[in-house]
């Protein structure tokens, strides 16, 4: 990471540290009396050493104040430093906090390719370890760092006045020779810590990936080959941690030494002074107390150092993640929809994903108020995409897309997508009950509504028969249910969400017949005062729509009604009498 990077990385903090100005001025205060308790502490040891020593004085009497003096300056330096970090812990918690949720809602505004290419487990291992980065940086840079170094010169300017000049000098020069010395072997050592993130993120993303998949491992008996690909990325982690520890151990040692040499010749002068007679008994404690206390926390600022560098490493990836551009936004006068009808228009759409492939040719179509329109064809035909360009997860590059003659390119994305509801093909739950998954459509629907979506999308008998019936654990991606109930929980969610507009996207194609055929009567007198669009790949459950659109390789070559596409005798026509001949067979098996 390049100093320019830290420095963005700090100012990204700013703005959450300004909204607490009173809790920060009032900390830093407590910060400033702590040191000047702790710089107090070894004058007054000194004075109290000095009034004990015989060859100081004629008479020796107990220096009561004095040692008096230095319990309170000791229990005044940590009662500070106890106060200032509770006084700033909700300051760092409440920027913690803030920081993840606007990343978690900026990763959701984010478009669809982006999250069709993200690795799950690497941003979640990124986002947590950044949220502790950030943590550590706004407490020890604001009241470790900067502390000690206002106390080195403290110190340094103490011993100048009242000592030989060779004492500050040796005191600095110890000091500069510590720091730079930290700072170099630290920059050398941040290679190590980059390359042990990503490699924890892959090897992550690897295990989750794993356990997601859990089925489709099983199927294929490739848990060795699971384990060895995790244990791979491991063992390049491993590689990076062992440098990572080798080098914070020369770290180390080299700081003792820089340490040990400053410390022993200042002892030896201050040793020196007091044989001479030039230094009392109390000065030889007094500049061993400062060393000490100096060299104390000057161990510990290179400790300071090193993990800060390591979260602003670990900040970096997470911040990165904010500067993910957002392909899809509102345009800055946009307006929330305003949905009575609930026509839908295509005209003249024309989308890619990428240049070199183009998914849907000058696409029109309109979607009657209260009609049910329903798109066929083969996969890879574009059919699926449609549903994502109303949605408004992509931007068509050619044509625009109305509902009730609004282009939905000039409303708000929140009010057009409230106004939609889908029963997707592969439906993906949440970890949580049934009774959640359904609200999900509406979360501020009471038991009752819950309860009626449940039953019309034929859904409630189930549940009954469960032990814990709507409390019931659906599992990661709602693996506990079958496919067909998983759907109908999908069909409940939808229901629930009492959208304008209806988007089933081959919704029944995991249910038995029977399930079909009683869904299928329900969807039907859902969809009677609603906009519906039907993709479907079993012809049989779309014979009523008002509109049949057939699509290939990203064009409508046919539409009509289902005895108009008959009586053409195309495309349309083919398909019904391969899937009949199918189900004939089927029947007679």
């Amino acid at each position: 990471m390049t100093s320019k990077n830290d420095w963005q990385a700090i100012r990204r903090l700013i703005p959450f540290i300004k909204k607490f100005k009173g809790r920060v001025l009032l900390a830093l205060s407590l910060l400033t009396l702590a040191k000047l308790a702790n710089v107090a502490v070894p004058l007054t040891l000194k004075h109290a050493i000095d009034a004990l020593d015989p060859q100081h004085q004629n008479i020796i009497y107990l220096p009561v104040m004095m040692l008096v003096a230095y319990g309170l300056l000791r229990l005044a330096s940590s009662a500070f430093s106890e106060l200032r970090d509770a006084l700033f812990a909700k300051v760092i918690f409440r920027s913690v906090r803030r920081i993840a949720s606007q990343i978690l809602a900026h990763l959701h505004e984010l478009s669809l390719q982006f999250h069709l290419q993200r690795q799950t487990g690497g941003i979640s291992r990124d986002i947590e370890r950044g949220s502790r980065g950030i943590s550590f940086l706004m407490n020890f840079m604001i009241f470790n760092i900067l502390p000690t170094l206002v106390e080195i010169g403290l110190v340094t300017a103490i011993l100048l006045i009242n000592y030989d000049s060779i004492f500050a000098i040796i005191t600095t020069s110890t000091i500069l020779i510590y720091i730079f010395y930290t700072l170099i072997i630290t920059e050398w050592r941040m290679r190590y810590r980059r390359r042990m993130n990503e490699m924890d993120s892959q090897a992550n993303n690897q295990a989750i990936d794993s356990l997601i998949n859990y089925e489709t491992v099983k199927y294929f008996n490739n848990e060795e080959l699971e384990v060895s690909q995790y244990d791979k990325k491991l063992a390049s982690w491993e590689k990076s941690a062992i440098h990572n520890q080798t080098s914070l151990s020369v770290l180390n040692i080299g700081q003792g030494v820089i340490i040990s040499a400053g410390l022993t010749a200042l002892m030896l002068l201050a040793g020196q002074g007091v044989v001479d007679g030039q230094l009392s008994l109390g000065d030889l404690v007094l500049i061993n107390a400062y060393l000490l206390q100096l060299y104390m926390p000057l161990g510990f600022l290179g400790f300071v150092y090193r993990e800060i560098r390591h979260s602003l490493a670990d900040m970096e990836r997470m911040f990165h993640l904010l500067e993910q551009q957002k392909e899809i936004s509102d345009n800055d006068d946009a307006k929330d929809i305003d949905i009575s009808l609930g026509e839908v228009k295509f005209v003249n759409v024309g989308f890619s994903y990428h240049p070199d492939r183009v998914i849907l040719k000058n696409i029109s179509f309109t979607a009657k108020a209260g009609q049910k329109l329903a798109i066929v064809g083969p996969s890879g035909s574009g059919k699926s995409t449609i549903i994502r360009l109303l949605y408004r997860f992509y931007d068509p590059q050619m044509g625009h897309i109305e509902i009730d003659n609004q282009d939905i390119k000039h409303v708000t994305q929140n009010s057009l997508r409230k106004h939609i509801g889908i029963v997707p093909q592969d439906t993906v739950l949440f970890n949580d009950t049934i009774y959640h998954n359904i609200a999900y459509g509406k979360p501020s629907a009471n038991t009752e509504a819950v309860t009626a979506a449940a039953k019309q999308a034929n859904l409630h008998d189930f549940i009954q028969q469960l032990p814990d019936g709507y409390n019931t654990i659906v599992g990661e991606r709602g693996l506990k249910l079958s496919g067909g109930e998983k759907q109908r929980l999908a069909i409940a969610r939808t229901l629930l969400k009492n959208p304008k507009v209806l988007c089933f996207d081959e919704a029944t194609s995991a249910l038995d017949s029977h399930s079909e055929q009683r869904i299928g009567k329900e969807i039907i007198n859902i969809s009677l005062n609603k906009t519906t669009l039907v993709i479907a790949h079993r012809l049989s459950t779309i014979i009523d729509a008002n509109q049949i659109l057939v699509m290939d390789k990203g064009e409508i070559i046919e539409q009509g009604t289902h005895q108009q596409l008959l009586a053409q005798n195309g495309v349309y026509a083919s398909m019904w009498q391969l899937q009949q001949s199918h189900t004939e067979t089927n029947n007679v098996v």
